[in-house]
């Protein structure tokens, strides 16, 4: 049984009230509860929010009902990790055990549904605690990303012995994006954090990896998301 879960917060100091913002003619969270509700492989969709008024918009849409996110868990500064287990034990309550969580971020609306399939496949090859969406890093801290001494001298965030002079030189890194997490369930409901266990890569295209934080970032979106839908690629 797999859970497909979306986590709304009522609050955004970047964009405010993003999560529930029109999109191309639709609310934010719908392009990541289309998807969901698109994918066969999912059995039950839940929305975990503080707002009444997404609360009220998921149930409409056909969510589970687990009732609004505790005041603790709703904060800015309030652990993902939290949230998901508080989501997976309350679904769990009405469902009985699940194989496999998956969480898709609603700021992160690039998304395709072949990258959702592609999280779940790799879930069930490798079989690790965690699968987490990635996108090859443009900068690298052993190569362009520096950091200051206690003088304010420039330096190589992370060395290595000898240097690094061109970045095929430098290990590969990614960025963590929030298109795609599956999570083992015994997992989630033991561990303290995301990176307590084994956690594999999905690494998708960075095109399609970027985030709502800022109102810059939703231009971006907006635009990129138009091209997506000319094309015929949101379905």
């Amino acid at each position: 049984m797999i859970i497909g879960h979306i986590g709304a917060r009522a609050g955004s100091k970047g964009v405010p009230g993003k999560n529930f913002r029109l999109l191309h003619g639709k609310p934010l969270i719908d392009w990541s509860l289309d998807q969901l509700f698109a994918c066969d492989r999912v059995d039950q969709v839940v929305v975990s929010t503080d707002s009444p008024e997404i609360y009220a918009h998921a149930m409409k849409r056909g969510c589970l009902d687990i009732g609004l996110r505790p005041a603790e868990l709703a904060t800015d500064t309030a652990a993902k990790w939290h949230v998901w287990q508080h989501a997976l034990g309350e679904v769990e309550k009405q469902t009985g055990p699940a194989s496999a969580f998956l969480d898709l971020d609603c700021t992160s609306p690039l998304r395709l549904p072949q990258d959702i399939e592609a999280g779940l496949d790799l879930f069930a090859a490798e079989q690790p605690d965690m699968v987490m969406s990635c996108v090859e890093s443009r900068k690298n801290p052993y190569f362009n990303i520096l950091e200051t001494d206690e003088t304010g001298t420039l330096h190589v965030s992370k060395p290595l012995p000898g240097g690094v002079v061109a970045r095929q030189q430098a290990p590969q890194v990614y960025d963590h994006v929030g298109l795609v997490y599956v999570v083992r369930p015994d997992y989630l409901r033991t561990a303290k954090s995301l990176f307590d266990g084994r956690v594999i890569p999905l690494v998708l295209p960075v095109e399609r990896g970027l985030d709502v934080d800022s109102p810059f970032d939703w231009d971006i979106i907006e635009f990129l998301m138009g091209r997506q839908i000319a094309q015929g690629l949101r379905g």
